[in-house]
């Protein structure tokens, strides 16, 4: 007597694909890639077309390359982003350390104060930044720029650092204190060293979100020479020029290598799982 196998039961709908889902999903990701991908494809038109692609040609990024107003701006958006880079690092990291020692009430309000440029409006940010210079009778420049970013990324450096702090054991550094040496002591060769890794990401990705900050640069900056971002929202005003677009594509391709390089930044130091962007981990 041969056994058959047992029927596989049915449910109407349970092995269903979730098509609606799907659909969403697949016009979600249409719709915000499609536009950049329409960029980056027109950055390699042969002609001057917006519209109609006429064959593959580096053209536009040669000329961005002999665009010296466009690589000044470059030249000033990268200035400003390492500025703003060592300045929330060396501040935010102060900052976390403090957060984290420091358990009192305090302490806490000062930690939920931290919070609070992550959820404001940038463009709130940017013209409060902006009346507070004029307010002070300090000329928008380069520096203005500058401080303005170091403030606004203070607090991205602190949450990641934050809970990297919180999990290293405090009797590592103690032990370190009972052997002779002193708190700078035991803060520069202990702690600094396993915070390490989570310094490097979150620099990098200041420096990422920095450079393509555009709200902050539009309200703080002068008038010459004007970082990157607002020196192609001026020039699109006239008209998107092919330029733009390679400009675009290079952006994009940076942003996306330096994220790429702050996740890895964990494994290549041996931590496993990378680094979670929101908790710090």
């Amino acid at each position: 007597m041969t056994l058959r196998p047992p029927r596989r039961l049915h449910r109407r709908g349970t092995d269903r694909r979730p098509r609606l889902a799907l659909t969403v999903t697949t016009l979600f990701f249409l719709l915000l890639y499609l536009p950049i991908g329409v960029v980056v494809l027109f950055s390699f038109n042969g002609q001057k077309s917006l519209t109609v692609f006429k064959g593959f040609s580096l053209r536009w990024y040669s000329a961005f390359f002999h665009d010296n107003v466009l690589i000044e701006s470059l030249g000033m958006s990268l200035r400003v982003s390492l500025v703003a880079m060592a300045g929330s690092v060396v501040l935010g990291v102060a900052l976390a350390l403090g957060l984290v020692r420091c358990r009192t009430r305090l302490g806490s309000l000062a930690g939920l104060i931290m919070l609070v440029p992550l959820i404001t409006p940038e463009i709130v940010t940017g013209v409060a930044a902006m009346l507070l210079f004029k307010g002070m009778d300090i000329t928008l420049s380069s520096g203005t720029v500058m401080l303005a970013e170091i403030t606004f990324s203070i607090s991205y450096v602190t949450v990641i650092l934050r809970s990297r702090i919180a999990a290293l054991n405090p009797e590592v550094e103690e032990a370190a204190m009972d052997l002779g040496a002193t708190r700078w002591q035991a803060l520069r060769l202990v702690t600094l060293p396993a915070l390490l890794p989570s310094i490097l990401a979150s620099a990098v990705l200041i420096f990422a979100l920095v450079f393509d900050d555009f709200v902050l640069a539009y309200f703080t900056t002068g008038v010459d020479p004007q970082p990157l971002s607002v020196r192609i929202y001026s020039a699109i005003r006239f008209g998107v020029q092919p330029t733009i677009n390679a400009v675009g594509t290079l952006m994009l391709a940076g942003s996306i290598g330096l994220i790429g390089l702050a996740l890895a930044i964990p494994r290549l130091f041996g931590r496993r799982g990378g680094l979670d962007l929101l908790s710090g981990k």
